[in-house]
């Protein structure tokens, strides 16, 4: 069964960190994306009734919701196997769970109060847990909890902090991402022309960011969340049904500004800006901008390796992958289990230099 992703590229601000086609947008524009994308919904011809569906961006939780109920009515398949919806805290709203909603994805970031406010963002720890209290008591009981290692002013006293916020809140999933230093966002490039701006200069070294995410994988291993995936850890049953489609390389339909799809052949991506997505619209043009084959020789490896289970090449993935199997293994960096193919400790820390191994050859 295959899944859908919306794209929701509207926010309040750009928090520095962001380094996805996102941001604040004129309202005009938002009001003729959200007639855009209901348009792309309703010309889809459905091959499947979707099992899954992902509200991301962007901040689709300040989503007005009468927005929200015109979108979800028009995709099949009701009641889906989970609903997610992708949230900043502050932008809660317990009409969700009538609309279908019964996953949130909350982008805490940090629960310190001085590493939020260098972001951009504008919460707290304690409304945090009011808004997750608040959910839950309306039906709501299926979280994720975003982290962020490498944030302006981090110390190991203040990851610990954001840690025991984790514990006390008990969700059934969380995310750890390692901050990405590129061009891409504010804090990335002022940190690499090694500026000030942005807290930059305060920024914990390569060194100690990874050493906080390993305190995580232990910390959440010690509350019964097993790291299933580079970046995510879950309680038995709490892994997100969604973004395991990407991990198996099973299909799913993307709508909206920069949204993928995956046929099971051939994979789409639709115009990244919003403003390009909604022109294309207006002259009555598919949002599609690039159709390609998939790789799925090479794209096994790449998306199965992320998973903590490993991949279990064939025959012929073994004779065609030998050379770089065998240098990794012997550097740490991959282990072999019988059949079973995957990342090891080490491994799991450089995995976008493990898996440029396999998507560089021919």
């Amino acid at each position: 069964m295959a899944g859908v992703y919306l794209s929701w590229p509207f926010c309040a601000q750009k928090c520095t960190f962001c380094n996805f086609a996102s941001g604040v947008f004129p309202a005009a524009l938002e009001r003729d994306y959200e007639d855009a994308l209901a348009d792309e919904i309703a010309r889809f011809d459905w091959p499947w009734r979707p099992e899954t569906i992902y509200l991301g961006g962007g901040t689709p939780s300040r989503m007005p919701a009468a927005t929200l109920e015109r979108l979800l009515a028009a995709i099949p398949g009701r009641p889906w196997r989970e609903a997610t919806i992708e949230a900043a805290p502050g932008t809660v709203t317990v009409e969700w769970a009538r609309l279908g909603i019964d996953r949130v994805s909350l982008g805490v970031q940090s629960f310190v109060a001085r590493e939020i406010a260098q972001t951009g963002r504008k919460h707290t720890a304690g409304l945090v847990e009011r808004e997750m209290r608040l959910l839950r008591e309306h039906g709501i009981r299926r979280f994720n909890i975003d982290l962020i290692a490498g944030l302006a002013y981090q110390t190991r006293e203040s990851w610990r902090e954001s840690l025991d916020w984790i514990e006390r809140l008990d969700p059934g999933h969380v995310s750890v991402y390692m901050l990405e230093v590129d061009q891409d966002s504010r804090l990335g490039s002022e940190i690499l022309r090694g500026g000030a701006k942005y807290g930059a200069a305060a920024a914990p070294s390569e060194d100690l960011t990874v050493e906080l995410y390993e305190t995580a994988v232990e910390r959440l291993a010690g509350m019964g969340l097993a790291r299933y995936e580079i970046s995510n850890f879950a309680r038995p049953g709490q892994e997100s049904l969604h973004n395991l489609k990407y991990w198996k390389l099973e299909p799913y339909a993307g709508f909206g500004a920069d949204a993928h799809s995956f046929d099971g052949t051939l994979r789409r991506a639709n115009a990244e800006s919003p403003a390009e997505y909604v022109a294309r619209w207006h002259h009555g043009e598919t949002p599609c901008v690039e159709v390609s084959a998939a790789k799925l020789d090479e794209e096994r490896f790449f998306v199965g390796l992320r998973l903590t289970g490993g991949i279990r090449p064939r025959d012929d993935e073994w004779l065609r992958w030998e050379e770089p199997i065998r240098r990794l293994v012997a550097a740490g960096m991959l282990e072999r289990d019988g059949d079973t193919l995957r990342l090891t400790r080490a491994g799991l820390l450089v995995s976008n230099e493990v898996f440029q191994e396999f998507v560089s050859l021919p």
